[in-house]
């Protein structure tokens, strides 16, 4: 890693980042510094999902990717401290986070998309991350007030599965939050999973933007016949019965899994794919329910 790592990570990653301006952690100035730092991000954006296991993480990255084409700025912070996978995603894994005078730098990914992870700072690819609650909370506070976002259209939160720390202190400590996108796969136990997540939204005041539905279906390259192969419109449906809109439905595209696999981001690789194709297109939805702009 680099000698001037913002944060110092190592052994088994059990000590909390510390604070670049090296003094206490008092909570008033470190709000302040992430309302200075947001204030320049014009739409706060987190996707989230209360099922692991639903490629999160991909609608993230490849979300990030689809807006920067659209000619949007965009960031995505990675606060999914137990499974950070965004960077291998977007192709930026192996670099390192430094500092300057101004804060934190973001690793430069497709598209110009910003990117933050503690991917960036761990020794090892087996090295876990053992964190309670507070120190999470801590980092996210780090993430959101000490990194340089800069001026931004936009800003991805990609979250961990669950309701718990992580989404807590996102939806408290995110000033203006534009909203949540929900991501499901269509199967009875992820959708039940999914409306806690929106009911958790609605708990802590947060708008729900919309549900993105992965793994929808697959189409044969053979025949073209379209098959359901964790159930049709679940997720559609879901979505109907909570009152949201539905901004997409993502196939099962084997290309998906081979680019992710060798750390290649889809979006950039295969911009002309059916399922790019669809990124765009939740990435206009999603814009046009941000922005009330076609």
């Amino acid at each position: 890693m680099s000698s001037n790592n913002p944060f110092r990570i190592d052994g088994n990653v059990k000590r909390p980042p510390r604070d670049l301006r090296k003094v206490a952690p008092q909570v008033p100035a470190v709000d302040l510094q992430i309302q200075q730092r947001m204030s320049k991000v014009k739409h706060k954006v987190a996707v989230i999902s209360g099922k692991g296991g639903v490629g999160k993480s991909f609608v993230s990255s490849n979300l990030a990717m689809a807006l920067a084409a659209q000619g949007k700025s965009v960031g995505l912070v990675d606060v999914d401290f137990h499974g950070p996978s965004a960077p291998k995603m977007l192709g930026v894994r192996g670099q390192a986070l430094v500092a300057d005078e101004n804060g934190i730098v973001p690793v430069q990914g497709p598209f110009g998309v910003k990117v933050v992870s503690i991917d960036f700072l761990l020794p090892k690819d087996d090295t876990p991350v053992v964190w309670r609650g507070a120190i999470k909370h801590t980092a996210i506070k780090q993430f959101l007030g000490d990194v340089n976002w800069g001026e931004l259209d936009y800003l991805i939160v990609d979250m961990p599965p669950g309701t718990g720390d992580e989404a807590l202190s996102v939806a408290q400590l995110v000033p203006n939050i534009t909203g949540f996108v929900v991501v499901t796969i269509p199967s009875e136990v992820s959708t039940l999973a999914v409306r806690r997540s929106i009911t958790f939204a609605r708990t802590v005041n947060v708008k729900i933007l919309g549900v993105i539905e992965n793994m929808s279906y697959f189409m044969c390259p053979t025949d073209g016949s379209t098959h359901y192969i964790f159930g049709e419109n679940k997720g559609r449906r879901m979505a109907e019965e909570m009152g949201v809109q539905l901004l997409g439905q993502i196939p099962i595209d084997p290309e998906i899994s081979a680019a992710n696999d060798v750390g290649e981001p889809f979006f950039s690789k295969h911009p002309t794919s059916s399922t790019s194709k669809v990124f765009l297109s939740i990435a206009e939805g999603l814009i046009k329910a941000v922005e009330g702009k076609p």
